[in-house]
């Protein structure tokens, strides 16, 4: 007798308890066990990151399977080299990653902070308390720490300089770069002012795409710079072409200044000589017809993103045009925005309007073995290239990481102007009014709401800790503290591991950061908390092949 089993059924057979039918592939956990489980991954990979935090935070060296060193402090990059197996962990990183999108800055904290949300959940899950019920208060404990955020946040006016520099400089001081705090602030700042854009009262701040950073081993880190325009690693085509021209006309092109060839193989038959003939020079005069459409507008310098031919080369370098090929599809948008040029896709369709001449310098320089062409003093330039000179590629990865941070930051304040105390003087005052509001609740939820206040706490006991001082009276006495009216801004020192006013230190964290952090860190603990059931299909190490046969979608037994 042949039977033809679904495989639909045997999962939900499997599913509701049914032995014996696919236990040698599938496993199943489910209950309290995957709950601990969860949690004790989440704890896990907050405590890898749990001395990453703040000014006296240590540094991972990590080493990746093809031989490479990173050298970080950030939560997001070190996550991003460690692998996982557990899925609660890799909910964890993913949640990092996140953090970094969203607002680059306070990865390390999200991922402690959702740490320790899970690690407070885990004492009700073993009084027997529904998750349910602890996910219901922390919906609540986040609402109210969203409406804390904005009550206690002050607007910044974006036009004073030195408060930015204030800003970016708390972002800075917990990295690697707070040796350079001082030119690292004023890199970010005049990099972020550059590319930003006001169009019809909407702001556009693109640091991805027109904020490039290059990054030249050699020198000191002092040598960095933002130049007013933009840096391409590129030579001339021809070596007698000019390498330094002032007040530069530039053409944008996307195509190709050679014979366009078949897309794939293609032949030609000829008979006779003089085809031949007529072939080259039909080669010539399309080369030179496209050239002629470029002389026409006298521009001083070409740009394109395809290949230049010898002969192109000659008619070009003929009229005293300097031509740089194979250019990026990014760079050439940078150079757009920074000189005023429009890029062209065909070269008989090129008018005067697209000339740009919004560029004051073009030179060529040699630095190290190789050269790099720099479009610069530009007049209103829109796009531009920060210049980072370092030691060895490790320190300047690690400094690029750190910048882009410090970018994020100043650009969150520019789209949102609102500040909060850093130090967490924040997360103790947010802590302070959850114990306040605890006290209206009624029922079993009022204890999984209190423990998101004991949470928060974890912030300024980390910083406390990477210092060195004493955890216990050092929180005592903030606690203390926060207990007083107007004391709100009152956080850890994270030099010193004393107590502070942070708006005398002047650390400050922009409003959009520490919202997404909280967002993030409590969503992702309610979605952990809301799985009681993992069901694994992956095969044991060693397990014969045939025995995957058993699994079929219809699968046929005697």
């Amino acid at each position: 007798m042949v039977v033809v089993y679904d495989i639909s059924s045997f999962f939900f057979f499997f599913l509701f308890g049914r032995r014996g039918i696919l236990l040698n592939q599938w496993h199943r956990e489910s209950g309290r066990k995957v709950q601990t489980g969860n949690i004790n991954a989440a704890k896990t990979i907050a405590d890898v990151i749990r001395t990453c935090l703040g000014p006296r935070a240590m540094m991972k060296m990590l080493l990746d399977p093809m031989g490479g060193i990173v050298m970080t402090n950030d939560g997001n990059a070190i996550l991003r080299e460690i692998q996982v197996q557990h899925p609660a962990a890799k909910s964890m990183i993913e949640i990092s990653r996140t953090q970094d999108e969203e607002v680059g800055d306070g990865t390390t904290s999200v991922i402690i902070l959702a740490g320790e949300m899970l690690s407070v959940a885990e004492q009700f899950l073993e009084q027997q308390m529904h998750p349910t019920v602890v996910i219901s208060a922390y919906r609540r404990a986040l609402d109210d720490m969203l409406s804390a955020l904005k009550d206690i946040s002050t607007p910044v006016d974006v036009n004073n300089r030195e408060m930015m520099l204030k800003i970016i400089n708390s972002a800075i001081n917990t990295k690697a770069l707070s040796r350079w705090s001082g030119l690292a602030c004023n890199i970010a700042l005049d990099a972020v002012r550059t590319v930003e854009l006001d169009e019809n009262g909407r702001k556009e701040i693109d640091i991805k795409k027109y904020a490039k950073v290059e990054k030249v081993p050699g020198g000191i880190i002092e040598d960095s710079c933002v130049l007013k325009g933009v840096m391409v690693n590129k030579d001339v085509t021809h070596p007698r072409m000019r390498r330094l021209i002032k007040n530069p006309r530039i053409v944008l092109l996307d195509c190709s200044l050679e014979y366009k060839k078949g897309e794939s193989q293609t032949d030609i038959e000829i008979t006779r000589e003089e085809d031949f003939a007529r072939i080259l020079q039909m080669e010539e005069e399309y080369i030179q017809q496209i050239c002629e459409d470029i002389i026409r507008l006298k521009p001083d310098l070409v740009f394109t993103e395809k290949g230049i031919s010898d002969l192109a080369q000659h008619y070009l370098m003929k009229a005293n045009i300097t031509a740089i090929r194979r250019v990026r599809k990014t760079d050439n948008n940078r150079i757009a925005r920074a000189c005023g040029a429009r890029i062209a896709s065909r070269t008989d369709e090129l008018r005067e309007d697209d000339v740009g001449t919004g560029a004051g310098l073009f030179e060529v320089k040699k630095i190290g073995d190789e050269y790099f062409t720099f479009v610069t003093e530009c007049k209103d330039p829109k796009a531009c290239t920060i210049l980072l000179r370092g030691a060895s590629k490790e320190i300047l990865a690690e400094v690029e990481r750190n910048l882009q941070d410090a970018m994020q930051v100043c650009r969150n304040v520019l789209l949102d102007p609102h500040l909060l105390p850093g130090g967490g003087a924040v997360e103790m005052a947010v802590s302070q009014r959850l114990m306040e509001h605890s006290r209206a609740l009624t029922g079993v939820e009022q204890w999984p709401y209190r423990a998101v206040a004991q949470a928060l706490e974890v912030i300024p006991r980390t910083l406390i800790q990477n210092c060195g001082a004493s955890t216990i009276r050092v929180l005592t006495s903030l606690r203390a503290k926060h207990t007083q009216k107007d004391n709100v801004s009152w956080g850890v020192n994270g030099e010193t591991g004393t107590l502070s006013d942070m708006t005398e230190l002047g650390i400050w964290e922009p409003l959009a950061v520490k919202a997404q952090t909280y967002k993030t860190a409590v969503e992702t603990a309610i979605l952990l908390l809301r799985i009681d059931d993992i069901v694994s299909g992956h095969k044991k190490k060693g397990e014969e092949q045939s025995g995957g046969a058993q699994t079929g979608g219809g699968q046929e037994a005697e």
